[in-house]
């Protein structure tokens, strides 16, 4: 199975190594409901892929749907650390929801998303940067200054029309819907998707 960057081909990562970051995102939820804090990762223990750095979102389920979501967008710390900061956050201090509880662990669903390095589109129109996604694979980031959103490639899943996309993505960053109108840039990646 090969996972796609947007410029160069490489491996996904063998069942193993998946299994080791699901690992490492579950230890450091229970890490952070025993002491307050994400689990601080032994490098030196993980595979030298785990520690090459990569941008990585984590998102949690319980029975009733979505539980947290949190991530970066930029390859700025270790594979495992990342997770692991990411697992803490979306069972702690994701704001729409209350921190996790140790009788939900039970119930968890946990689901890793490892981002490819964003690329620029460059766009004219809303219109044409529509015409330039590929629905269910891309994931979009929208800036302008210091505002700035992303959807995953799986909120293709709700929002099928790339303009339907578009249009909610800027509204999830606070940006204008004529998107040339002013200085938005676009971007996007891939992820390769860790689940159980």
């Amino acid at each position: 199975m090969l996972f796609w960057n947007l410029s160069t081909r490489s491996r996904a990562l063998e069942p193993d190594l998946r299994r080791i970051l699901l690992e490492v995102a579950l230890a450091s939820i229970r890490h952070g409901l025993d002491r307050g804090s994400a689990l601080a990762v032994d490098l030196a223990s993980m595979p030298p892929e785990l520690r090459s750095p990569r941008a990585t979102f984590v998102t949690l389920t319980g029975p009733g749907g979505l539980r947290g979501c949190m991530g970066r967008l930029e390859a700025t710390r270790p594979m495992a650390e990342d997770v692991a900061g990411n697992a803490f956050a979306a069972a702690f201090l994701d704001s729409r929801f209350q921190p996790m509880r140790e009788e939900e662990l039970g119930t968890l669903g946990i689901h890793l998303a490892l981002l490819s390095q964003p690329e620029p589109i460059h766009f004219a129109t809303a219109v044409d940067l529509a015409g330039q996604l590929v629905p269910g694979r891309d994931g979009v980031i929208l800036e302008d200054g210091w505002r700035r959103g992303t959807f995953l490639p799986s909120m293709w899943e709700q929002l099928a029309e790339p303009g339907d996309f578009l249009r909610h993505l800027a509204a999830k960053a606070g940006l204008p819907q004529v998107l040339a109108a002013r200085g938005v840039r676009a971007f996007r990646y891939r992820t390769e998707t860790v689940e159980p």
